[in-house]
């Protein structure tokens, strides 16, 4: 199994089934890549402590594919990822795949509670300012500090395995 089925029990329009149904009536196409993309890895090398790790989830084969399957959809399509949550910053798609995809040369934006859109660039600027980070200075880089809030944003948000957790002792929770 790969972890739970696209279902929202807070947004149920956006299940599977009913987003596929609206979308194609809409002449929109669909495909779920929850497998390829998601935060919830079947892989325990992909967990330290029941945490999911980002950085060894996107160094997966699968996660690989997911991505290679967007960057070619691009060169047709118009493609659109997504989530319910009301902040990016809050979605492993902005601290993962946005970031893969932006490290393969696309842009990617996201749509705000507003209906507007924020650049990528914006919303790491806007993580560093959400997780405390010091200003440039002349022994960090820019890079440095995002993957620093990075690794902090996804401290919080991760997908954490109740059968892979273990206490500060090692022993299962």
């Amino acid at each position: 199994m790969f972890g739970p089925p696209p279902y929202s029990q807070f947004a149920p329009q956006f299940s599977k089934e009913p987003l596929r149904k609206t979308l194609k009536a809409e002449g929109i196409k669909y495909a779920f890549l929850g497998r390829e993309l998601g935060a919830r890895s079947i892989d325990p090398a992909c967990y330290e402590n029941g945490r999911v790790r980002y950085d060894r989830l996107a160094q997966t084969d699968l996660f690989q594919v997911g991505i290679s399957r967007l960057v070619n959809g691009s060169d047709s399509e118009c493609i659109a990822i997504l989530c319910t949550e009301k902040d990016p910053l809050d979605c492993h798609r902005t601290l993962l795949v946005a970031r893969a995809l932006m490290e393969r040369g696309l842009a990617a934006e996201h749509i705000l509670a507003d209906g507007s859109l924020e650049s990528y660039e914006d919303s790491m600027l806007r993580l560093l300012d959400k997780t405390g980070q010091a200003p440039p200075d002349f022994f960090t880089t820019d890079d440095e500090r995002i993957n620093k809030a990075l690794r902090e944003q996804e401290a919080r948000i991760a997908y954490v395995d109740r059968e892979l957790e273990r206490t500060s002792d090692g022993t299962k929770a």
